[in-house]
């Protein structure tokens, strides 16, 4: 099989082109492998497979050509040296956490991660003895306070879900390998088209491709990128335990990454214009969007991301009724947990995405019950802009 990609192509190149094997039938849509084994040769070829001496596909749980093929792209997107595929973004973080860590070990978390991470941390992860110390994304001086002997693992998000707060990647490096721990970083809002942290000096970079990778809500995934080191316990964990990527799942995340970076931009451009939009009505006490020059992460945001994404969130006049009247009042937008989609998505994180966490977790991350998220998709802007104002008119 011909690999077809150069290692000095362009980002737009490689979303389109990187990572794929054409195979001797010459197709020009990468084949979808649906198939869950493969056959030896003879006993010899197959002996060999299994005992690690030979590279090549045995089972699909863990060696899929489409899977590769996905894993092989985003990597080059990334720019890490591997990339593991994974069941869902919330698979990636586990297996990230179970094949690096141990019992007696501990991890420093930014405090406002999504809701879902939290609750894996401490009703899941915990039970393995593994301890967690939540810090503010931001507090730098936290980080390093949180620091102990056992400390092996940073983990943050940035920007962050749902109040788009920026890390500064290359300080939390810094801090990292000074304790000789990794730094983790959740890239799912960024993506590489807008961010790289293992540029920045991040070990490992966790997604959830079910987002903006695919970017239609059609499939779950996720992936873990970063060296080959690194991602060899990451592999053997997921070969043992199974949370992996389906074959098709991994060729819709092909199709997918083909129109990333174009897909980036737009929700990007229209995300800021709404922002800007949102500053100015009367019903809004605040919004929260790394492009605007008021963000706190304004200056970070800038140097470290091309551009500011499509996800930002707003707080209303009042409290959690206020919230579901501006909501409900939309005809638009859909009302779901997920984003990264091509059609806009609105949610209330105080009693969706982040309702399992305690109402003090939520008050010290800063989920208030009149914050509201949107995630900013592909529809004409003025279309979003006058679905919004339905529900400013009911504040």
């Amino acid at each position: 099989m011909t690999k077809l990609i150069s290692d000095d192509f362009h980002d737009d190149t490689i979303a389109i082109r990187g990572g794929y094997h054409r195979t001797p039938e010459k197709e020009h849509s990468e084949a979808l492998f649906l198939t869950s084994s493969y056959v030896f040769d003879n006993c010899q070829a197959a002996a060999q497979y299994f005992s690690n001496g030979v590279e090549g596909n045995v089972y699909s749980r863990y060696t899929n050509p489409t899977v590769r093929a996905f894993e092989e792209r985003l990597a080059a997107l990334e720019g890490g040296e591997k990339a593991v595929a994974t069941a869902s973004g919330m698979a990636a973080t586990l297996s990230v956490v179970m094949s690096l860590l141990r019992a007696g070990d501990h991890i420093v978390c930014s405090r406002d991660v999504f809701g879902s991470t939290i609750s894996l941390m401490d009703n899941t992860i915990a039970k393995f003895g593994v301890t967690v110390t939540y810090v503010g994304l931001t507090d730098l001086q936290g980080w390093e306070n949180a620091l102990t002997p056992q400390t092996k693992m940073f983990f943050c998000e940035t920007p962050s879900n749902p109040l788009l707060e920026i890390a500064d990647i290359s300080a939390l490096s810094g801090l990292a390998k000074a304790a000789k721990c990794l730094l983790v970083v959740d890239n799912c809002l960024c993506t590489p088209a807008l961010q790289k942290p293992l540029d920045w000096g991040a070990d490992i970079v966790v997604h959830s491709a079910t987002k903006y990778l695919d970017g239609q809500g059609r499939c779950l995934g996720g992936a873990v990128v970063g060296s080959k080191h690194l991602m060899e316990p990451v592999l053997a964990f997921l070969r043992c335990a199974g949370p992996t990527m389906s074959a098709f799942n991994a060729w819709v995340f092909l199709k997918g990454l083909e129109t990333l970076n174009l897909r980036m931009r737009a929700h990007s451009a229209s995300a800021m214009s709404l922002a800007l939009w949102l500053q100015k009505q009367s019903g809004v006490v605040s919004v929260n969007y790394p492009g605007l020059e008021s963000h706190l992460g304004h200056a970070l945001a800038r140097r470290q991301q091309s551009d500011f994404g499509g996800v930002l969130s707003f707080s209303v006049k009042g409290m959690r009724d206020a919230a579901w009247r501006f909501i409900d009042a939309t005809k638009m937008l859909s009302l779901t947990a997920n984003l990264g989609d091509a059609k806009s998505t609105i949610v209330h994180p105080a009693t969706t995405t982040h309702g399992r966490l305690h109402e003090k977790q939520r008050e010290v991350a800063g989920i208030t019950e009149n914050l509201i998220r949107l995630s900013v998709g592909l529809e004409h802007e003025a279309d979003i802009k006058r679905d919004l104002q339905l529900g400013l008119d009911q504040i």
